[in-house]
């Protein structure tokens, strides 16, 4: 197939993964991404205390594709040996138990959001950041599809020729965007079937704890999945490899929790989000930093259940973890095989 010129809506790692694999077929390809940054759900987050980790926590890794990709960038994926547990809470106590054995968990270093970054690198100034696509449209001068965009300072800008438009984005965001392009109809049924949880994240910071006197501050172990009301994980960011020793949690809300929650605002979420964390895991000291994010479409329920989307009469594609599960591993399998199957 002769060379084409694609458009990729979003950089996150199914977007990515797409675009990489692209370029590698002798495809042009431009980026668009929402954010300032690169990754997606797979994001850092800076603070003076350092970074934290406010959306995926970890991969793992079972294709062989995904293992020979990783092993392109050696220096940036670590393994996370974080001891972790199992807290539960019946009848209001709380009772820690071991994980059973289970398969080897990763992280990019010196953040989650380094390995989308990496794999974004070859890609140059072909990527534009904080521009939103806000409608796909059939090119006036040219055969194929162009995109109105806007911009964080809300210029509106148009950028056409492209052959084929790939949608590397949230299932409810790219529903919405095909219905404010005029082209629902192909895929709103499927699209339809897909449930995506959200996700209240908490990040605290306890720069004290670096005092000798306060060096036991919280439980000896670094992970727990819990069964909390609100809580369902929390991590500490300093456990990782390659991050600051400062003590810092990521503590993420339950999916029922978060959608009951959903319109609360930030202090109320802080408030209520680290009460539960204290109830977890004993740590009732007044954090230096508060703050939370909240993932609108964070947890993949219901799948579409097959790797990707793809209409070759229209050029139009799309991809995302939402296809195949939740994992890292699904986005950038979901991502890989669409690319293929356009290349």
């Amino acid at each position: 197939m002769s060379s084409q010129h694609i458009a990729i809506i979003g950089a996150g790692m199914a977007g990515i993964a797409c675009a990489r694999t692209l370029v590698q077929a002798g495809h042009q390809v431009t980026v668009f991404e929402k954010s300032r940054g690169f990754g997606g759900r797979m994001s850092t987050r800076q603070t003076v205390f350092g970074s934290f980790d406010h959306g995926t926590q970890y991969f793992t890794v079972r294709d062989e594709r995904f293992a020979l990709a990783l092993a392109t960038v050696p220096q940036t994926v670590r393994p996370w040996s974080a001891n972790a547990v199992r807290v539960l809470d019946p009848q209001g106590r709380m009772v820690e138990a071991a994980l059973p054995e289970r398969e080897a968990h990763y992280v990019a270093s010196p953040g989650m959001n380094a390995l989308v970054s990496r794999w974004a690198e070859p890609l140059g100034d072909a990527v534009h950041l904080e521009t939103r696509v806000v409608k796909i449209e059939r090119d006036a001068l040219k055969q194929g599809w162009q995109l109105r965009t806007t911009s964080a300072d809300d210029a509106q800008h148009v950028y056409g020729g492209f052959d084929a438009v790939l949608c590397a984005i949230p299932a409810n965001q790219l529903a919405d965007l095909l219905r404010a392009s005029s082209l629902a109809q192909p895929w709103q049924q499927a699209l339809g079937k897909v449930e995506i949880a959200p996700c209240w994240t908490l990040m605290l910071a306890y720069p004290q704890a670096m005092q000798p006197r306060m060096s036991a501050l919280g439980p000896q172990w670094n992970v727990a999945r819990s069964t909390h009301h609100r809580i369902s994980w929390v991590a500490r960011e300093s456990s990782k490899p390659g991050r600051s020793p400062i003590e810092r949690w990521t503590v993420q809300a339950s999916p029922a929790w978060s959608q009951e929650h959903i319109n609360d605002t930030p202090e109320r979420i802080i408030d209520k989000m680290t009460k539960g964390f204290a109830e977890v895991t004993g740590i009732r000291a007044e954090p230096a930093h508060a703050q939370v994010h909240r993932w609108l479409y964070a947890q993949t329920l219901s799948p579409l259940g097959q790797s990707h989307l793809w209409d070759a009469k229209q050029g139009l594609g799309a991809c995302g973890d939402w296809c195949l599960g939740h994992r890292v591993e699904n986005a950038f399998i979901s991502g890989l095989e669409l690319a293929l199957r356009v290349a």
